[in-house]
C-alpha cells in the first residue's frame, strides 16, 4: 500500500510555502518602505504559514524576524524624528 499526499493536502503545504516566501519578501521590502504596514503583514503570513507546516521554515522565521525588525526600524526612527512617521 503507497501512502501518498491527497491534493487538498499539497495544496495547502504549496499555499504555505508560498506565504513564507512572501512574508520573507515583505519583511525585507518592509525595512525601506511602509514599515508600518509590511511588518505587521510579514509577521501575520509568517505565522501562518508556520502554523500550516511549511516545508520552508527557514524563510518563514526569517520573514517573522524581518517583520518584528521593521517596527523596531519604525520606532527607533519615530524616538529620532519624535513624530508618529518618518522620513528621510
Amino acid at each position: 500500500m503507497e501512502l501518498t499526499a491527497t491534493p487538498a493536502r499539497r495544496a495547502g503545504t504549496r499555499d504555505a510555502d508560498g506565504m513564507a516566501v512572501a512574508s520573507f519578501i515583505l519583511g525585507l521590502l518592509g525595512l525601506l518602505v511602509l514599515n508600518v504596514f509590511l511588518g505587521p503583514v510579514a509577521i501575520a503570513l509568517a505565522s501562518v504559514a508556520l502554523w500550516r507546516g511549511t516545508a520552508r521554515k527557514g524563510r518563514a522565521f526569517l520573514g517573522l524576524g524581518l517583520g518584528v525588525a521593521d517596527l523596531i526600524v519604525l520606532v527607533a526612527f519615530m524616538q529620532f524624528d519624535n513624530t508618529v512617521s518618518w522620513s528621510f
